[in-house]
């Protein structure tokens, strides 16, 4: 079979397969739903055609999986239960796509495959599995086909939250299970990196952060199952995402990493003194990152409790005053997460399992994003249900999410991760222009910004996240409507 390993960086086409539905797969019979997981698969099979990697006889992945590959299926299982009112469809990839996924890869000549995901600490794993059916469904398959090897929890931490309190459970997965890379002075976040430790992550020590990420140290750790994949395939769920602006196929490589505090994804202070967290400066919410380092430092339980007792006070003052957005980087103005994904995404395709870097693609990874319900609104954690009735596949990442940002009615200039992907860096993500991504399949064919650009209005009405709606500004007026963001 022909070396493909390039295609992921080289192929700018992102195809679009409609399903019979936008909605998934349901049991009642006289529902308009899809009828069942068959139409997944189909919508797959479509986009496999349409890109090179498959057809009827050898199944969607038949072309690009050689005999004796091993296979990693990369989905997004953020958590166990959306922490708003949108439910569990818009949160994570369906099953559907999971299974449909898994079984074409079985179809081939694959020695083995396996689904992994790293979702935040808090997430119930055999909870999410259960409520998905994925763990009967992977227990029996895992009986009929020797090949199939489960469904792994990459987490090295997992954490549950009383009264608001972290409690975490650490070194839940062995280190021998992970290669550790610094991308050193390469790292996209060297640019943004002092001697202050300003990085940040949600509920997380940031002085475990300062031991991995500093000037000239840029540390991730990486679950080996991913780096010894010959192929990966990779699910993410399309969503809004309220510090990235947009999860996809980039953001999602954030679930190949074993530990939080090698995730930056904001740095300290407002814009005004040089950090990301929110715009301009504010006293009132200065000092609630104060007291929430001291929480987050602390392994005393009950002190614990005090400084989020005294942090609860402080954001309820925020908001009283007028505050949306929070201390956690969720706006526009957050230029720390995009490094940090962009980071994965670069070692994905050339990192090897000893942890060098090869000048050329180590492994061949293609994308398929469920956007058949995609997420809208204060995703990842939070979104809303959108129903696009869409599978959208790619050889590449960033023209996937792109295209992604497209379809979520943002301008993709306006959208870091999506327009620095095609940055001219080491171990580049594309070698191609954004101007240079051609749409094909059921949304017609042509330079998906010419496409898009030529629509009378959006084609999806979208509820955006608060500090990410001047993102979108420029998409509606160039319509000659107001966006109807909330």
């Amino acid at each position: 079979m022909k070396d493909l390993r390039n295609n992921s960086c080289d192929d700018a086409r992102v195809a679009v397969a409609k399903t019979p539905a936008a909605r998934y797969p349901s049991d009642d019979s006289s529902s308009t739903a899809v009828s069942d997981a068959d139409d997944i698969a189909l919508a797959l099979l479509r986009l496999a055609r349409e890109l090179g990697w498959g057809d009827e006889a050898s199944g969607a992945f038949g072309h690009v999986i050689p005999k004796g590959a091993r296979v990693l299926i990369k989905p997004n299982f953020v958590m166990h239960v959306n922490q708003g009112a949108g439910g569990i469809e818009p949160l994570v990839t369906h099953q559907s796509l999971v299974r449909a996924a898994v079984e074409a890869a079985l179809q081939t000549g694959a020695a083995e495959v396996s689904v992994g995901d790293a979702p935040v600490q808090g997430c119930d794993f055999p909870a999410l599995l259960r409520a998905t059916g994925l763990d009967v469904w992977s227990a029996d398959l895992m009986r009929r086909d020797k090949r199939f090897r489960g469904i792994r929890d990459f987490r090295r931490t997992i954490a549950v939250f009383t009264d608001g309190v972290r409690a975490a459970s650490e070194n839940m997965r062995d280190e021998s299970e992970f290669t550790l890379f610094d991308l050193g002075r390469e790292s996209l976040l060297e640019p943004i990196t002092d001697e202050s430790g300003a990085f940040r992550v949600t509920c997380y020590d940031p002085r475990l952060m300062r031991r991995t990420h500093a000037p000239g140290r840029h540390q991730y750790l990486i679950a080996r199952a991913v780096l010894d994949a010959d192929v990966v395939i990779n699910l993410p769920k399309l969503k809004t995402h309220k510090k990235a602006g947009i999860t996809c196929a980039l953001k999602n490589l954030i679930g190949i990493n074993g530990n939080k505090e090698f995730l930056p994804h904001h740095r300290l202070g407002g814009a005004q003194s040089g950090g990301d967290c929110y715009p301009g400066a504010s006293p009132l919410k200065r000092s609630l990152e104060y007291v929430l380092d001291r929480e987050n430092s602390t392994a005393r339980p009950a002190l614990g409790k005090v400084w989020h007792g005294l942090g609860v006070q402080l954001e309820r003052a925020a908001r009283i005053a007028g505050d949306g957005l929070g201390v956690e980087g969720s706006w526009s103005g957050n230029d720390t997460v995009w490094r940090t994904a962009l980071d994965l995404n670069r070692v994905l395709l050339y990192g090897r399992p000893d942890a060098t870097f090869s000048d050329h693609p180590a492994r061949l990874v293609v994308h398929v994003a469920d956007a058949v319900v995609a997420g809208q609104g204060d995703g990842p954690l939070a979104p809303e249900a959108l129903p696009m009735g869409l599978l959208v596949g790619a050889w590449n990442a960033a023209a996937l999410d792109w295209a992604g940002a497209h379809l979520l009615g943002y301008d993709p200039a306006r959208v870091s991760i999506a327009r620095e992907a095609f940055g001219q860096f080491r171990w580049p993500l594309a070698t191609f222009a954004h101007e240079a991504v051609q749409l094909c399949g059921d949304l017609g064919e042509g330079a998906a910004d010419e496409m898009f650009g030529r629509a009378s209005a959006p084609l999806f009405q979208v509820n955006h996240p608060e500090g990410w709606r001047d993102a979108a500004a420029v998409v509606a007026e160039n319509n000659g409507a107001r966006s109807r963001s909330k």
